[in-house]
């Protein structure tokens, strides 16, 4: 067992008067319990292997980075600081792989270069924190990080939702407007909706008052009440006593151009995919009729995995959605659609653009591969990783990539992205020969929609670059929802596009 605490009391006593950080800011038993955590709850996790010392080794290596004075070496038997390239303290190197001898190794390394490194001192313990888990997942993949405990803290609250009525609102002159309700919501159910003026909040006035004040006034601890008073479009005024709820921010936004439904999707939260069953069935049950849906997911970043598996099931029969596949076994999981199918005969349309990613893009790369959908647009970001989140002692999080997302015929979407079949990066001469040849019942992009669609694990950079190249990724564009317009008019242009599923 390696033992600190003589160390950490000849640092007390060295430099008591001379910084508070070693007076009492370095809390040894805290650090080894985050160390020892993380270690523990990474190492079985991640895509490829990696022993529990080579992790710590990588963790240390952020004490160079704080001071490049300072170095970490193996000699012998031993772990040793350095400083200038003279050794400064050292520890026993732990006889096995276990996270809690290794953590406690390095919090003994770091306890012993604050004494000796005034960089190390300024920075502060968080900034040691931070730069252990940064060069450790550094060496990892571009998506495994740690959230320190206020940045956590504030992230697990925009993932909850705010607690609040479903209520965004604007000023309409003097008078405060309600801008958007969130469908389901509190304000949602007892009937508030666009345009609507709220008049009085807990009975206090609302004329004259600004947006954000007015926004604070309705938000809440969950489950405390709000009176609010409003005048609805017809003229009445109401009043309601409303519970405050979690509320996650809308994400589905429909509107109607002629025949076609056009549902933007801005990104995947608790709620996307009941919206957005919800938005199609409001549609559908309309006079006008569909007679297509495009579904906008240009810069939509990701969110929750299973609601883009759940929107996808909406609109597919029994099959497979998704795969996830990594060293944990509970990383493993075949993802599937059931039975029903939402507006099983209305072409469906899924824009795309060079910022689509993650969830998003497996929603598309689904519909796609089972033959539902034409995808539109660009190349997408290429981010198939799946995180799965630990919290730590400290207050703060690991974000731990453990599984890779193949599509429904077994294509990585990591690095690759999702192919669209219809390709509008390369100007508007390009995409008007396209869809003139699409008319005639010919698929240009035929051959490298195979190719990317035929793809295995592992694939070669050079080879993800040839997959994209035929389509490069780029910000959304105006030519995209007029393509997916004109593929929704012509009927043997949109089969054309569709191309029929390659068999797995």
């Amino acid at each position: 067992m390696i033992r600190i605490s003589l160390l950490l009391v000849l640092l007390v006593a060295g430099r008591a008067h001379a910084d508070p950080l070693a007076a009492g800011g370095f809390d040894a038993a805290r650090l080894t319990a985050v160390y020892s955590e993380a270690l523990a709850f990474v190492a079985p996790r991640i895509l490829e292997p990696v022993p529990v010392p080579q992790l710590a080794l990588w963790g240390l290596q952020g004490l160079t980075e704080l001071d490049p004075g300072l170095r970490v070496a193996t000699e012998g038997g031993r772990l040793v600081l350095l400083r200038q390239d003279q050794a400064v303290s050292g520890v026993p190197r732990p006889d096995d792989e276990s996270p809690a001898a290794w953590a406690a190794a390095a919090v003994a390394l770091t306890a012993a270069g604050l004494p000796v490194s005034a960089p190390l001192r300024r920075a502060g313990v968080q900034a040691i924190v931070d730069g252990f888990f940064g060069r450790m997942f550094g060496r990892l993949d571009p998506y495994s990080r740690y959230v320190p405990p206020t940045e956590a803290s504030a992230e697990r609250d925009r993932r909850a939702g705010r607690a609040g009525l479903g209520l965004a609102v604007g000023r309409r002159g003097a008078a405060i407007e309600v801008i958007d309700v969130v469908r389901d919501s509190p304000a949602a159910i007892a009937g508030l909706r666009p345009g609507d003026i709220l008049a009085a909040i807990d009975g206090q006035r609302t004329v004259n008052q600004d947006p954000e004040t007015i926004a604070a006034l309705l938000a809440g601890t969950e489950g405390s009440v709000v009176t609010v008073s409003w005048r609805g479009r017809d003229g009445r005024t109401r009043d309601g006593l409303f519970m405050r709820e979690m509320v996650p921010p809308e994400t589905v936004f429909a509107q109607r151009f002629a025949d076609v439904l056009v549902l933007r999707i801005t990104s995947f939260s608790a709620t996307t995919a009941s919206h957005l069953a919800l938005s199609v069935q409001d549609a559908l049950s309309e006079a006008h009729r569909v007679d297509g849906i495009v579904l906008d997911l240009r810069e939509n970043r990701g969110g929750l995995l299973r609601q883009a598996v759940t929107a996808a099931d909406a609109f597919l029969p029994a099959g497979v959605v998704a795969t996830t596949t990594g060293r944990d076994p509970d990383s493993m999981n075949v993802w599937r659609s059931t039975e029903g199918e939402l507006a099983e005969n209305v072409p469906l349309v899924v824009l795309v653009d060079g910022r689509t990613a993650s969830a998003a893009e497996i929603l598309a790369a689904a519909l796609a591969d089972r033959g539902r959908a034409v995808v539109v647009g660009s190349e997408t970001y290429g981010k198939g990783m799946v995180q799965t989140i630990a919290p730590l002692p400290d207050g703060g999080e690991l974000f731990v990539t453990w599984s890779q997302t193949l599509a429904p015929l077994g294509w990585p979407v990591q690095g690759l992205g999702v192919l669209p079949q219809v390709c509008t990066s390369l100007g508007q001469d390009a995409l008007s020969r396209q869809l003139a040849a699409l008319s005639t019942g010919f698929q240009p992009m035929a051959a490298a929609i195979r190719r990317a669609r035929s793809a295995r694990l592992p694939v070669a950079a050079s080879e993800v670059l040839e997959i994209r190249a035929p389509c490069p990724a780029s910000g959304g564009r105006i030519d995209d929802l007029d393509a997916a317009r004109a593929l929704i008019a012509n009927p043997a242009a949109y089969a054309a596009a569709l191309l029929p599923p390659i068999r797995p």
